[in-house]
């Protein structure tokens, strides 16, 4: 009944308190995590407790993780965050379409920068064990020639605290953004950030895996030009995808807001651009599949299509925590009816009987 970024704001003001507390974090845990079925999976080398993640958006500001841990997520994804603050764009930017289940965002990456994100992290780390992954972007005002200078800029800082570090090329929010995915300057873009990692990776004495997102909104051609680019430059992983500028048939008049919708009406063409990239990338590069997920049987569909785990947002807001669970359950009875004891051989299954 609140106005969407009100509520937004609301939720992660108290998940913010209550991370902060080790007794409210037991508490959560008590009643999220340990009642959540254990499915172990791996992707990109992380170890995860289950298949299912939170997507980037919620958590912008990193000052909530750990109750979002707690409540039974298999890994938790922070961002986007840009190198200097930025307010984003103009509200009203958020908008419900409660009916179809979908959302809307025009939100622009609003951030509080690295310095006050890192900070949180930093703060926060010692109350979570869960795996976070960290979602960089370029500010608004960086020229787009300029981008990669923000994008290292990012993962100098984020480096040490991140468990994984998501590329974010393809927002629909940040003008000229999404230009980064044409093939040429993906190139140079990847392979300067690779390189950069690689030098991160001999001081620091670990690699951490970098995840390029993409859009929905690619043709088949741009798709296959990417699965190049991201193949030859030994990138760890896909997320697919992010929102779409699509608008599906039907009256209703939020429908008419620009930004990027997500939720179920993302999900057919989330799923198609999944299945374009895995026949493309094989089991070379896994694919985290995002975009309308609300059940396990959503789940086995972006799993037969080529991902690998997925990663829910529209869902949790509309649902709640329970959805992390419901979800889970159904894919433990299915494993079960199967008979398939690992994820692995379960997603593998799933994969060849889809083809």
């Amino acid at each position: 009944m609140l106005d969407p970024e009100h509520s937004h704001d609301l939720a992660l003001s108290t998940l913010s308190t209550l991370s902060r507390s080790g007794p409210a974090l037991r508490l959560i845990h008590r009643f999220g995590s340990a009642r959540v079925p254990s499915i172990p999976c791996k992707f990109a080398g992380l170890a995860m407790p289950n298949p299912v993640g939170l997507a980037a958006g919620l958590d912008k500001e990193a000052a909530a993780f750990p109750a979002l841990s707690a409540l039974g997520f298999g890994w938790v994804e922070l961002g986007t965050v840009t190198p200097l603050p930025q307010p984003g764009n103009p509200k009203k930017r958020l908008f419900r379409i409660v009916g179809d289940r979908a959302l809307i965002n025009r939100m622009g990456f609003n951030s509080g920068g690295l310095v006050a994100f890192k900070g949180n992290v930093e703060r926060l780390r010692k109350n979570s064990r869960g795996v976070i992954g960290i979602n960089i972007g370029k500010n608004a005002a960086t020229p787009l020639e300029r981008a990669e200078d923000d994008y290292i800029a990012a993962m100098d800082s984020v480096y040490a605290l991140a468990d994984y570090i998501t590329v974010n090329v393809s927002s629909p929010n940040t003008r000229s953004l999404r230009d980064l995915q044409n093939a040429d300057q993906l190139g140079r873009l990847v392979e300067s950030l690779g390189t950069h990692r690689d030098r991160l990776a001999a001081v620091q004495g670990r690699t951490v895996p970098l995840l390029l997102k993409i859009a929905p909104d690619l043709s088949t051609e741009e798709i296959a030009a990417l699965a190049d680019t991201v193949s030859a430059h030994r990138l760890e992983g896909v997320i697919a995808t992010n929102t779409t500028i699509q608008r599906p048939l039907g009256d209703h008049a939020l429908y008419a807001e620009q930004g990027g919708l997500s939720g179920r009406p993302l999900a057919e063409l989330s799923t198609a651009t999944i299945g374009s990239l895995y026949r493309h990338l094989g089991t070379n590069v896994p694919i985290m599949g995002v975009g309308g997920i609300e059940s396990a049987q959503d789940v086995i569909e972006k799993v037969a299509h080529g991902a690998q785990v997925v990663q829910i947002y529209s869902s949790f807001i509309f649902n709640g925590p329970g959805v992390i669970r419901q979800i889970l359950i159904g894919l433990e009875r299915r494993m079960r009816a199967l008979q398939i004891g690992t994820w692995d051989m379960f997603a593998e299954t799933l994969r060849t009987r889809s083809v």
